[in-house]
Order: structure tokens, then C-alpha cells, then sequence
């Protein structure tokens, strides 16, 4: 019989390690979330009974039971797939009684196809987690999370509000009445004075036009022509609970309003003493806007002027910090965080050849605003502006506006992490900056070609889009 071969004289047969030595957390357990029961597996050996897994209800008394379990098992590190808004209570639960829970994501984590059962994905989470395989996804503190709650509720409440404003103008609509044609916002003061009026009775289109806000652009007799129609009942009484759903919308908005102003005065203080910066740019003031400060609070809880980097808006702020909260720590570097925010280009690559460098579809509510705040900076006048419009002239409009969107995440975060306050450099100097970078590479192509590069009297053109 053939003996093995040995790589020396002096080799020493090799022996397998114990298996606790290839463990990284010997502690582990894993939970699988569902909306009416939890599949949890802990380490073999530790349930007295000699259940690996159990099966617990979803009921408050059920999710302390399973905590207790977990406690008499020995586990100190948990691991749970973020299904749905059902693990969130599980979650607080768990990591209430003391233990480390481990978030994941369900496309990290998928098992061999056809082997797919609850107490076999509870038990693949657990053996993941025990060699260390599974990475956290991020959740902000606790605190972050609370504020991060009001502002997704408000947010909620202004889409909803919205949907009412269409109800209302297809109500007009339906009766012939083109007052969204002669005012441009049937919410405002103007549209609101006459909807009203409306409901109340009032047909002549006369006395509607009268009611016109002297900062109207249309005149009354305009407006009079517009308010004619036929004032059918049903079309009537649908704009009726429009706009009443409308009014009440506008003021459960109000109310979450006044408790994230409240609640952003529980922050601690890090501008240590400084006072605000006065706003380089006027901004115009958007009715969806909270009717409180926020670039004060903003600069007392984060220490910086987020406003002013061009195209971040207050509002547009105070969602970043809802989402992606105060600790940059998080993420090594700007480029981890990018790539966190889907901003940074794919890497799709096979055998050596790129198949694509799109960036991954991701809801990540944080790139959303930066994309959107990106989309706002078309007609800016900054560097930021500038930049938009030569990647735009490039490589089209979306490819430009996640470009920007990562140079805005870029600037976010270094503001956050090292304090710094953010200088705008203005259109002039980025297209000098970018001038002299061309000519730079225009002479080394030159050299490296044998040619010498030659700067003549003609008054230079502009190499960036205006």
C-alpha cells in the first residue's frame, strides 16, 4: 500500500484543531423572524432538554421567554435577519436584557436553493454567526433611531397630504373649474380663500375672483373666467373631504413638527459656544418646511453648518442626520460610507473583464436626499454646479447626478467626522482648477508624443458647460 508523501524527513503528520479553536463566537444564536412565531437556534449541547431549536409565539410574554431561554443556554451574541418592521421588537428586547444583536441582511445570508424551512434557516444563521461570517448591518443609536422615527412619520404625513391636493384638483377638474390653471398652488392663500368660499356656498365667479392675494400674478378677471363651471353635488362633496382630509393632515404635521422640536433640544451641545455662521446664499422658504429653526438646531447638535454646502437644504440636513445619525466612526473612511449609500460605481468583474460598473439599486433613504439635493445644483452657480454640468455633458444626466450626489456624501462627511466648516470655491475657481488640469495632461500627451504644447494670444473658451 502506497504511503503518503511527506514534504520532508523531519515533517510531522498534521492533526485538525478542536473545533472550539475554529469558532469565533462559541456563544452564538440565531433567531428566524416571523410575524406569528421565532425559529431560534443556539450551540448543540446547551438546552438541558437537548432542543437546539425552539419555536416561540410572537406575544410580548413570548419574546421575554425567549430572551430567558437564551439566558439560561449560555448565549451572549444573537443574530436575526431584518425581516419586515417584525423584528423590532425582538431586537429592543434582546438587546435590552444585556445581549449583542447582530442585524443582517437576508441577501447576505441565503442558503443552498431547495433547502429552505425555518428551523433550517435559523440553524444556517447560527453556524454562520458562530465562525464569524455574518457582518452587522448599520443602526444608528438609540437616540438617532427616536428622531429618525418622527421624521419618517412626518414624511409619511406630507406624502399623504399630497395625495389630497391631487383629489381636490381632479374634483375641480371633473366640474370644469381651472383654478390650478390661474394660481399656482390651490393651497396657497389665494386657492385656499376660494375653496373655501366655495363650500360655503358662494357660485359667482366674480365674487371668487375677489378674494384674490394681491402677490397673485393673475388678475381677477382672469381668474373670474376660470371659475366658471358646473357645480355638480357629487363633485362637490368629494372636494369637500378632500380638502377637510387635507386640513387635517396640516395639522398632524403641525404636531409632529412641534415634537421633533422638542425632541431635537434632548441633543447634546457640540458647538462649543460658537455662534451660527451667517447663511452665505437667501434661500426661499418651502411651505413643507418646518416652522422652527432647524440650521440652528442642526448647527448646536452636529457642530457644523451642513446649509452650507450648495444644494443642502436645513430640511434636507436634518434627514441625513435622521438617517446616517452622528458617528462617523461607523464607516473607515469616506469611501466605506459612499459605498454604504450605494453612491460608489459597481464592480462587476469575470475573468478579468468588467461587466459593469453600475451602482447597486438600493432604498437608502440618505442617498435619496443627497440624489434629490444632486438633482437642485442644475442652475447653481457653484463648483458643485459646475461639476454637475460637465458630468452631466459627459455621461448623461443620472450618471452625473449620482456623481455629485457621492462628492455631497464626501463633503458630509468629512464635516461630521473632523469638524471642519465648508468653504464654497464659486464656478471661476473650479473652472480654473479644472483648466489647469487639463493642460496639465495635455502637455504630458504632448511630451510623450514628442510634441511641445504652445499657449497662444486667443482668449480661452470655457471647457465647462454653463
Amino acid at each position: 500500500m502506497a504511503q503518503p508523501r511527506r514534504r520532508g524527513s523531519g515533517a510531522s503528520r498534521r492533526t485538525s484543531l478542536p473545533p472550539e479553536l475554529e469558532h469565533v463566537n462559541l456563544n452564538a444564536a440565531a433567531v428566524d423572524v416571523g410575524a406569528e412565531a421565532h425559529f431560534v437556534a443556539v450551540p448543540p449541547g446547551r438546552d438541558p432538554q437537548g432542543e437546539d431549536v425552539r419555536q416561540f409565539g410572537a406575544f410580548t410574554a413570548d419574546l421575554y421567554a425567549l430572551a430567558d431561554w437564551l439566558a439560561a443556554c449560555g448565549v451572549e451574541t444573537v443574530a436575526m435577519e431584518s425581516t419586515g418592521v417584525y423584528w423590532i421588537p425582538l431586537f429592543e428586547v434582546l438587546e435590552g436584557r444585556g445581549f449583542e444583536v447582530k442585524l443582517v441582511n437576508p441577501r447576505h445570508v441565503q442558503n443552498v436553493p431547495g433547502r429552505k424551512t425555518d428551523v433550517l434557516d435559523c440553524q444556517w444563521l447560527q453556524q454562520l454567526h458562530t465562525y464569524g461570517l455574518l457582518q452587522a448591518a448599520f443602526r444608528p443609536q438609540d437616540q438617532i433611531c427616536v428622531l429618525r422615527s418622527y421624521l419618517r412619520q412626518r414624511e409619511m404625513l406630507v406624502r399623504y397630504a399630497s395625495h389630497h391636493i391631487q383629489h381636490m384638483q381632479k374634483a375641480l377638474e371633473q366640474m370644469n373649474l381651472k383654478l390650478h390653471h390661474v394660481v399656482s398652488d390651490i393651497t396657497g392663500v389665494t386657492g385656499m380663500r376660494i375653496l373655501r368660499a366655495i363650500l360655503e356656498g358662494e357660485r359667482c365667479p366674480d365674487t371668487l375672483a375677489r378674494l384674490r392675494d394681491h402677490r397673485c400674478k393673475n388678475d381677477e378677471a382672469t381668474i373670474a373666467l376660470a371659475l366658471q363651471g358646473h357645480w355638480r353635488p357629487e363633485h362637490l362633496f368629494a372636494l369637500r373631504q378632500a380638502l377637510e382630509l387635507f386640513e387635517c393632515y396640516r395639522q398632524q404635521i403641525a404636531a409632529c413638527d412641534a415634537q421633533i422640536e422638542t425632541y431635537l433640544h434632548t441633543f447634546h451641545d457640540r458647538s462649543s459656544g460658537r455662534s451660527l455662521p451667517k447663511p452665505t446664499r437667501r434661500r426661499s422658504r418651502h411651505k413643507n418646511q418646518p416652522p422652527f429653526d432647524v440650521r440652528s438646531h442642526l448647527f448646536r447638535i452636529t457642530g457644523v453648518d451642513l446649509t452650507a454646502i450648495e444644494g443642502l437644504d436645513a430640511q434636507t440636513a436634518l434627514k441625513l442626520i435622521g438617517e446616517i445619525g452622528l458617528d462617523m466612526s461607523r464607516w473607515p473612511s469616506e469611501k466605506h460610507f459612499a459605498s454604504w449609500l450605494t453612491l460608489s460605481p459597481g464592480s462587476k468583474i469575470s475573468g478579468g473583464k468588467r461587466l459593469s460598473g453600475r451602482t447597486k439599486p438600493y432604498p437608502n433613504r440618505a442617498a435619496a436626499a443627497l440624489r434629490l439635493a444632486a438633482y437642485g445644483l442644475q442652475n447653481s452657480h457653484s463648483a458643485l454646479g459646475a461639476f454637475l454640468r460637465r458630468k452631466k455633458a459627459q455621461r448623461g444626466a443620472p450618471k452625473a447626478i449620482t456623481a455629485t450626489a457621492h462628492k455631497l456624501a464626501r463633503l458630509v462627511y468629512a464635516m461630521l467626522k473632523n469638524g471642519t466648516q465648508y468653504v464654497e470655491t464659486g464656478h471661476d475657481e473650479y473652472e480654473r482648477r479644472y483648466r489647469e488640469r487639463v493642460v496639465r495632461n495635455l502637455k504630458r500627451t504632448a511630451r510623450a508624443l514628442g510634441y511641445q504644447l504652445v499657449q497662444t494670444d486667443a482668449p480661452p473658451l470655457a471647457l465647462t458647460p454653463q
